[in-house]
């Protein structure tokens, strides 16, 4: 019997056990909502032009990133977030430490969420540390696939030589921050060439008499010249590359450095030093001049022949380098503490590597999202590169560090971080939402029903979310408050509905679809080919967790600046 084959995946206590949260409705809180009018801002002459519809969002980010799902699915190109580090440590705006299994819980609850607000071609950030950076690794395997794991980066955030603490055992002065796509319609990025893509063709080759015999050589004919019969001239404005062939050149299957090893090494006695082979109808996909030099080597201690690859034929626009997956932002992490006039220095990261971040994998006018918001710095920078830009946080810094600091932004009066170097002047906005509290509440009698703090509106919108349709109320016709498809629409309301009710509107529904949620129904419902009709609360009462305050994971990473704590003798 065959064994059922089983996925590599990482274990905990508790694992199995799921949440199921309310996808709650966002309530504006227009008094906090800031914009600049777009009148008033200059949106010429730079490619960061200021965004407007923008959310800044209070809440506890799972209950959030549920609010978001059924508008923003696919939606999103990048997300960065900075999770809690779970070092163990409390420190003054978050207690940052949980039982490991619980921290995997609560994170893989909201990837999974994160993973489907990206677009197919969007990508993730993660920053994290040691703590619990193995562990990251494999749960994002599981929720995003290893197979699209792009890399990890690794940022020095800490002096080495600046002691902060006396009884730490190591210095830890890297972080990791890890990049995941969506799907393979991600784009890695590349860098630009720093150097001409020509400047190493300067050699050409003057055939300067015949061939001193021609052979066929192992499928090629080749016409194999003296060294008196050519010479090898260095040209600034030359047409060939020259390659000695050694080390990993030789494994290239199909290559000139393999064809030499497997034929041409071998005949370094009987054809001489410095013979140049003519390989006739080799490399012709590339530089088009349908042949390759290859040349033994020229002096008798040496071991390693040369090949000389000639021009593209066409010119084609370079496709870059590689990112490094190293860099050293220690003196920007130190100094990013009071960042957009607000101290926070207990893990605020600096707007240059955010700024480094979304440059790799945003252009202007794509969304971003950070659900660990923290002192705002993400969207911030967003809101300076021309990006949207979503932004959720759940403790009071939303009101007192966030929405001060992206205050400034709009106005342009933050001339720290980035602004300078992608010359930010002023304008956009944002909304400012709270979550709406639980739809079902438990009455005094143990009886669940429907919230008082809804009011016919935010039920109807509440409604569509929790049963799949988007929220779009038509103007003229009260029964569309919202639709799944082009023909299906949802009907709200707290009133008790009668078959005449129905007639009505089954006449004007017509060859369309209609789901009307009512208090109560009196009548056959069943007669009706395009209605059906669900009584309320009872139709929701099994769709998820009501009454939940929050899934928190009120914690948050802790690093603290060489300008915070200096190392004393008797600390």
């Amino acid at each position: 019997m065959t064994e059922k084959l089983q996925r590599l995946e990482l274990t905990w206590p508790g694992k199995e056990d799921r949440v199921n949260p309310e996808p709650r409705i966002l309530l504006e809180d227009a008094e906090k909502s800031y914009s600049k009018p777009e009148k008033q801002t200059d949106l010429l002459g730079s490619a960061n032009k200021p965004t407007f519809d923008n959310m800044l969002i209070h809440g506890d980010n799972l209950l959030a990133l549920k609010a978001l799902e059924q508008d923003y699915t696919g939606k999103v190109k990048c997300i960065y977030i900075d999770p809690p580090y779970n070092t163990g440590n409390a420190f003054e705006h978050y207690d940052d430490g949980v039982e490991h299994s619980t921290w995997l819980s609560l994170m893989r609850e909201r990837l999974e969420l994160l993973k489907r607000l990206l677009a197919e071609d969007g990508s993730i950030f993660i920053q994290i540390n040691d703590d619990e950076y193995p562990y990251l690794k494999v749960l994002c395997d599981e929720v995003f696939g290893r197979n699209n794991y792009e890399t990890t980066f690794y940022v020095k955030v800490r002096h080495e030589n600046r002691i902060l603490r006396e009884d730490t055992r190591y210095q830890l002065v890297i972080e990791q921050v890890l990049l995941y796509r969506k799907s393979n319609a991600f784009m890695a990025p590349r860098r630009e060439k720093t150097k001409d893509s020509n400047a190493d063709y300067i050699w050409d080759i003057e055939i300067t008499g015949l061939p001193y015999t021609k052979e066929n050589i192992h499928g090629y004919n080749v016409e194999l010249y003296k060294p008196n019969n050519y010479k090898i001239i260095k040209s600034e404005q030359g047409n060939f590359k020259q390659y000695q062939i050694r080390g990993s050149l030789i494994t290239q299957k199909g290559s000139a450095s393999e064809y030499y090893e497997q034929n041409l090494r071998s005949r370094r006695e009987l054809d001489g030093l410095g013979c140049l082979y003519k390989v006739i109808g080799m490399g012709t996909n590339g530089d088009g001049l349908g042949y390759r030099y290859i040349m033994q080597p020229t002096k008798a201690d040496s071991k390693n022949g040369f090949y000389f690859q000639g021009k593209p034929k066409k010119s084609t626009a370079s496709k870059g380098l590689p990112y490094p997956n190293f860099y050293d932002y220690v003196d920007a992490f130190n100094n990013a503490g009071y960042e957009g006039g607000n101290e926070f220095r207990g893990g605020k990261k600096p707007e240059e590597w955010i700024r480094f971040l979304l440059s790799l994998t945003t252009n202007p006018g794509d969304l971003v999202l950070d659900s660990f918001l923290g002192s705002g710095t993400t969207a911030a920078v967003a809101q300076k590169m021309g990006r949207r830009w979503i932004g959720i946080e759940m403790g009071n810094h939303a009101y007192t560090h966030c929405l001060p600091r992206l205050k400034k932004v709009i106005d342009g009066e933050d001339q720290g971080g980035i602004t300078k170097a992608v010359n930010w002047q002023d304008g956009g906005g944002f909304k400012f939402y709270e979550l709406a509290s639980s739809l079902i509440i438990t009455d005094k009698y143990g009886q669940q029903i429907i919230s008082d703090q809804y009011n016919p509106d935010m039920l109807a919108e509440a409604m569509c979310k929790i049963l799949g349709y988007h929220y779009q109320p038509d103007p003229v016709v009260y029964w569309k408050q919202g639709f799944s498809s082009e023909n299906s629409f949802i009907y709200t309301t707290t009133m008790s509905l009668q078959e005449a009710s129905l007639d009505r509107l089954a006449e004007e529904v017509g060859d369309g679809s209609l789901l009307v949620c009512c208090s109560a129904f009196v009548g056959n419902s069943k007669a009706y080919p395009n209605i059906s009709v669900r009584k309320i609360p009872a139709a929701i009462l099994e769709k998820c967790e009501w009454g939940r305050e929050g899934y928190p994971l009120d914690l948050k990473n802790y690093r603290p600046t060489d300008q915070e704590f200096e190392f004393e003798e008797n600390e």
